[in-house]
């Protein structure tokens, strides 16, 4: 089993049974994973050295747009697409097995968590993984602290408020509050 033979039943939403030759290969990545963020998060680094080391952790280019203030925390990192023009705030940590799509112009707060594994509540399967992506549209901003939680997606122009907890679909030019998030007005108005 490699990397590819991971993704591809990750991104198909299949469960990565506990001891299982593929949570074999998820452990190996973390483990590559947190060997980059622990040099990333070792202390000052250049812009440009932030983007390289961001491009070793997702396996691909990172686009000369994107500015990420470390630290910055992922378990994984291969599951992770950014678009352009991003900026990502101080402390934030991207459970990124299920799959992380972060759209252009977005905007993320400080230590804002995205989780796409949940667990199976049967305790004798608790190690077993369920993947979920989480979408977020172009030209969102995620308030600091936010909890977005597995398999939610948010459309365009959204505004998620500090400590927000989204645990569902959040619609294009939505502004959510709450935990759990609930849409309190547009952002036109």
């Amino acid at each position: 089993m490699e990397l590819s033979d991971l993704l591809t039943a990750l991104n198909a939403g299949e469960t990565i049974t506990g001891d299982s030759p593929l949570h074999r290969v998820m452990h190996g990545v973390s483990q590559e994973a947190l060997r980059i963020t622990g040099e990333l998060n070792s202390g000052y680094q250049e812009p440009a050295r932030v983007r390289y080391l961001m491009s070793q952790l997702l396996g691909k280019p990172v686009d000369e747009s994107v500015t990420v203030f470390p630290p910055f925390y992922s378990d994984f990192g291969k599951n992770i697409a950014l678009g352009q023009r991003i900026f990502i705030n101080a402390g934030c940590k991207l459970q990124d097995q299920g799959g992380v799509v972060i759209g252009d112009d977005c905007l993320i707060g400080h230590n804002v968590v995205m989780a796409t594994l949940n667990h199976d509540l049967d305790p004798t399967r608790r190690a077993d993984m369920k993947p979920s992506p989480i979408v977020i549209g172009p030209n969102v901003w995620v308030g600091s602290n936010a909890t977005i939680l597995p398999g939610v997606t948010i459309g365009a122009n959204a505004v998620i408020a500090a400590a927000a907890v989204v645990t569902k679909d959040v619609p294009e030019n939505a502004v959510v509050v709450g935990s759990p998030a609930r849409v309190v007005r547009s952002v036109t108005g």
